[in-house]
């Protein structure tokens, strides 16, 4: 097992990572205080995973709440549900939620224990790739609104996160490929020596061979949390882990939340992304074609759904990246350096949008 640790001073908390952290149950005891716990899962998870973390958590008072899953059950809608049974139980502010699930568990999870009561602890249980290495980690939950992704929500961090990589033995094949476009995203924005490594190891990656996955999570994590220990909120270094999501989210939002999985949404977003920053002469041509070639190896799509450059930029303009009217994107310098900016010209922006949206 690895620990790395997300420095937040009194709120810091423990990335536990490795195999078989739902069988431990000295580990769990030592994380989850309290008596009372809310278990929020899936259809798809919950039959798997939570009698196992159920069999762990001996002598509590466990109360379960199983979504039906998918990004487009991560709503108002459901979170009301979770707060009704909080509410009728008559559960206090002793009382923790357990998120046991991908990032659409996790977000939502995590946006009820931000709200009941002004506040109460969560803990992450992630079960797929992309929520082991990203949406676990850093304390972002939010449910979606039909004009946009994630924007109802709050910064609200986590007590633990419990990087079980048994875990994903049960992951099919295409929400692996998925979670692999946000390792590719560290690569991009800050270690180009792991992008290599990437390029090395992306076919052991996709064979789930356990030292390979073992590494991409711990070095995923390891930047992540040292990111958000510097800037927790997002007002500066931390917006480069959006690079692709802003170009992703309105993949997302167009089509719905159904035909694209987030980790798809972003890998496309990135590859639109470089080729933007390539338009604008600031990156080298071949760093978008390595791109477009990792994710090309990596399963993922590299081409945008044809929603029209206007629907695209109307989506972009809901996001939670615009300031004072204007899209902030993340682009890229050079492969490892990413910047947030709004100074961009505008016909680099439009030219973009038509090429990959039509």
């Amino acid at each position: 097992m690895h620990t790395l640790t997300v420095d937040l001073g009194e709120r810091s908390y423990p990335i536990l990572i490795g195999s078989g952290l739902l069988h431990s149950r000295d580990l769990l005891a030592a994380n989850i205080p309290g008596r009372d716990a809310v278990l929020i899962s899936n259809t798809v998870v919950a039959p798997l995973y939570a009698a196992r973390l159920r069999d762990s958590l001996p002598g509590r008072r466990l109360i379960d709440v199983i979504l039906p899953d998918g990004e487009q059950h991560k709503t108002l809608a459901n979170a009301s549900r979770v707060f009704d049974v909080l509410i009728a139980n008559r559960l206090g502010r002793d009382a923790i939620v357990l998120a046991l699930g991908g990032g659409v568990i996790g977000d939502l999870a995590g946006f009820v224990a931000a709200c009941y009561q002004r506040g109460i602890d969560f803990v992450q249980f992630p079960t797929t790739l992309l929520a082991h290495v990203d949406s676990s980690v850093g304390g972002k939950t939010a449910v979606n609104h039909p004009g946009g992704k994630n924007m109802i929500g709050a910064f609200h961090q986590p007590r633990a996160v419990f990087a079980d990589t048994e875990l994903l033995a049960s992951l099919p094949d295409r929400e692996l490929r998925a979670g692999l476009a946000e390792i590719i995203k560290y690569g991009l924005i800050c270690d180009a020596g792991f992008f290599d490594w990437l390029e090395a190891n992306m076919h052991a990656l996709l064979a789930r061979e356990p030292a390979a996955l073992g590494h991409a999570i711990y070095r995923s994590c390891q930047i992540k949390a040292r990111i958000v220990g510097r800037d927790e909120r997002e007002q500066g270094e931390r917006a480069l882990l959006n690079l692709g999501h802003t170009f992703g989210h309105a993949i997302e939002s167009a089509t719905g939340y159904v035909e694209w999985l987030h980790g798809e949404a972003v890998g496309t977003g990135m590859l639109i992304a470089a080729d933007m920053s390539q338009r604008m002469g600031s990156l080298d041509r071949s760093v978008v074609e390595r791109l477009r070639a990792l994710l090309q190896r990596a399963g993922l799509p590299v081409k945008a759904p044809p929603i029209g450059a206007a629907r695209a930029m109307h989506y972009m303009r809901v996001d939670k990246k615009v300031h004072a009217g204007r899209v902030r994107l993340v682009l890229l310098e050079a492969l490892g350096k990413a910047v947030v900016t709004g100074e961009y010209p505008d016909p680099a922006l439009h030219d973009t949008l038509a090429a990959h949206f039509g």
